[in-house]
């Protein structure tokens, strides 16, 4: 950068701010007018945009057209926005002390005012309203026709979920799917390219193949799985992102146990697509109708309700007593209306379903005083990302009007990464969001982790028992209350309300009487059909559920008959099988399948596909590749050895050898009945069928 732009004078330095904001501003205005705005003349001005130029901070391009008075346009790079940032800070900080000057000068006393630590946005009113991305009715049904004719992209749930927010301002201030520049900035600090906080990366994934075909500023139709067209989409970006680097920075750690690092690899898309959306109409809705509010439809709530200051509750499990307790201190300790604000979209796989946790929302929104407490559901998807998802949290609950945010104990945490510790630190949520929390324009309020005190009869913060040596302290883990649900076992009112437990048992009846699959895998002729058989056998003579088997060959001939033996029709074929297994288990069935399913990462798969409505059992029959090959009756593994048959798995092709199974089954030298009842006794333990 030139001497110039890094030693000049205070008021070179305003200047050089007041050039950069005006062709932010007005980038299209000529030269003459951008000289009357600034005061100066047109050769000082020219000497200033070539010294910008020269340092990197804008960039000048021809302007076709007769007049030569704009000749040039001009627009600001990365580095400008961000040049333009400090420099604002650096212009607001010195007429602060300017002012404080002043104040003390004529009354003798501090003016009071805070210093400026960060660079803060115009702080905005919760009760007016926010920027949306769509077009009037009249232009939608224009839009729609036009639409029709563009290519398509037909969103996947997580992209919904990020489409209805980014339209209706929840995500304020994207205006689209983040450009290269702004993705780069928000992996790297947190920032949009322009320097605005951002925590979270929200762009398009989407196939190759698709990316392909298309030309920087196409125009795309976004479609949700219907084919209905929510959207139109601008493509300015389109470019084939680091995963790993987006994992390190974004969540912590490039590690496969966390949901969405596992997402990012082998779910999203391999290229990523920028550009501004806009919105044509919201994605339709059939549940809880009444419950779902945009921000500007909060905002209008809180507005004519009089709530200037509204205390958010994030939450994607069902509320119980601690809960209840922990919102009412929440709201006292802020001076605040309560607005408790789940998530409903997408959350971490094996949560309770969102149909269940509204109605025991609902059951006890009775409990909480009506003129102070509103419940509204948010259409999020969560990253489970920890403290940048507080961030993240927090921003979105400013956009729908809110003044205050709890923020919890490892807030958003995903559980534990491969080697069995916690992702993130449990006050690293809290310590983030108040490193910024005076920037985002939202406040914080400490999430106390409740307890029951049996003597006192009431909740009290942990930290703030100060005769703990004296009082009998009750509590309950997430994990205990599951293990209760699962065996049927009595859960105390002190700790749920009885509303709240009848509606987790509808859901959550014993194990004994769920749904569950059991998940043979392992090589070819180790054994798996003849065990699934006889299990098969032995659990329809015990009765009590449907039993159906999901052997290799039958769906193969059956539900996969097109598909060959690549990779990817392989793990076609295994989605499909956990597909028709999570229908049996969510309809009270027992599903046992019993392919090869060499890939772990499809194998997990299934596992979250079937864990949303039962019990998931991994069994690996781990018999020997040398066993497999004697016991060869097909002589598969003979062609495979010659080279006849491709991608074999042990031969040609890996297997991922189970890592976490619930069951390793040796079959050398044990007989089929001894495996089968193997299976049995684990089935037994866990609780799926009775002794």
């Amino acid at each position: 950068m030139p001497e110039t732009l890094t030693t000049s004078t205070p008021d070179e330095q305003d200047l050089l701010f007041r050039l950069l904001r005006q062709l932010d501003a007005a980038p299209d205005a000529s030269q003459r007018t951008t000289a009357a705005a600034l005061g100066i003349s047109l050769g000082r001005l020219n000497t200033l945009l070539r010294s910008a130029a020269e340092g990197g901070l804008i960039t000048v391009s021809a302007r076709p057209g007769p007049d030569k008075r704009q000749r040039f346009a001009y627009s600001l790079t990365t580095r400008g926005a961000a040049e333009k940032v400090r420099l604002t800070d650096q212009f607001l900080a010195r007429k602060l002390a300017d002012y404080n000057a002043l104040h003390a000068e004529l009354t003798g006393s501090a003016s009071g005012l805070p210093p400026l630590k960060h660079r803060t946005n115009p702080m905005q009113s919760n009760l007016a309203p926010i920027p949306e991305l769509y077009v009037s009715y009249e232009s939608a049904q224009k839009l729609k026709v036009e639409a029709a004719d563009l290519v398509s992209w037909d969103l996947t749930p997580r992209q919904i979920c990020d489409l209805e927010l980014l339209m209706n301002g929840g995500f304020n201030p994207l205006k689209g799917f983040l450009s290269q520049a702004d993705y780069d900035g928000v992996i790297e600090n947190m920032r949009l390219a322009d320097g605005t906080l951002w925590p979270m990366p929200i762009t398009l994934d989407v196939s190759e193949d698709f990316a392909a075909k298309l030309e920087a500023g196409q125009d795309i139709a976004l479609r949700d799985q219907e084919g209905v067209i929510l959207a139109t989409m601008t493509v300015t970006d389109n470019w084939v992102p680091n995963k790993a680097r987006e994992a390190e920075k974004v969540f912590g750690a490039d590690d496969d146990a966390h949901p969405a690092v596992n997402y990012l690899h082998n779910t999203a898309g391999k290229v990523y697509l920028g550009g501004p959306v806009t919105g044509i109409q919201q994605p339709v809705h059939y549940d809880f109708r009444g419950r779902r509010d945009t921000p500007n439809e909060l905002r209008a709530y809180f507005r004519k309700l009089g709530w200037n200051k509204v205390v958010a509750f994030q939450t994607r499990n069902p509320l119980h007593r601690a809960h209840q307790e922990l919102t009412f201190r929440a709201a006292r300790e802020a001076q605040a209306n309560l607005l408790i604000h789940p998530v409903v979209g997408m959350t971490k796989p094996g949560d309770v379903d969102h149909f269940t946790r509204v109605r025991c929302y609902e059951a006890v929104l009775d409990k909480y005083p009506a003129a102070t407490t509103s419940m509204s559901l948010l259409n999020l998807a969560m990253r489970m990302a920890g403290p940048r998802e507080a961030v993240w949290h927090g921003l979105i609950r400013k956009n729908h009007g809110c003044t205050h945010f709890i923020v919890g104990r490892d807030h958003a945490g995903p559980g534990k990464n491969s080697a069995g510790e916690d992702f993130y630190g449990p006050y690293d949520a809290q310590e983030l969001f108040r490193e910024f929390q005076g920037e985002m324009g939202i406040e914080m309020v400490d999430f106390k982790h409740m307890v029951y005190v049996q003597e006192r009869a009431q909740y009290e913060p942990n930290d703030e028992i100060e005769d703990r040596d004296n009082v009998t302290i009750l509590n309950i883990s997430g994990t205990e209350l599951r293990r209760r649900l699962a065996e049927g076992l009595e859960i105390p009112e002190w700790f749920s309300f009885p509303e709240v437990v009848s509606e987790l048992r509808k859901t959550k009846p014993p194990r004994s009487k769920q749904g569950f699959t059991v998940f043979f895998t392992g090589f070819s002729g180790s054994g798996k059909s003849t065990i699934a058989n006889a299990l098969m056998v032995k659990l329809m003579e015990m009765g009590g559920r449907p039993v159906t088997l999901l052997d290799g060959d039958i769906v193969r001939k059956n539900l996969s008959s097109e598909l060959g033996f690549s990779k990817e029709h392989r793990d076609l074929n295994i989605r499909r099988i956990g597909y028709v297994a999570s229908e049996i288990t969510k309809n009270g069935g027992i599903a046992i399948c019993a392919p090869i399913a060499p890939y772990a990462t499809t194998r997990r798969a299934v596992r979250e596909d079937v864990e949303q409505f039962g019990a998931f059992v991994e069994v690996h029959v781990a018999t020997s590749i040398e066993e497999c090959e004697r016991r060869d009756r097909k002589g598969l593994y003979k062609l495979a050895r010659e080279g006849k048959i491709k991608e074999f798995t042990g031969i040609s092709d890996p297997y991922d050898v189970p890592q976490n199974a619930e069951l390793v089954v040796e079959t050398e030298n044990v007989d089929v009945d001894n495996c089968a009842h193997q299976v049995l006794l684990k089935l037994e333990s866990m609780g799926l069928i009775k002794a």
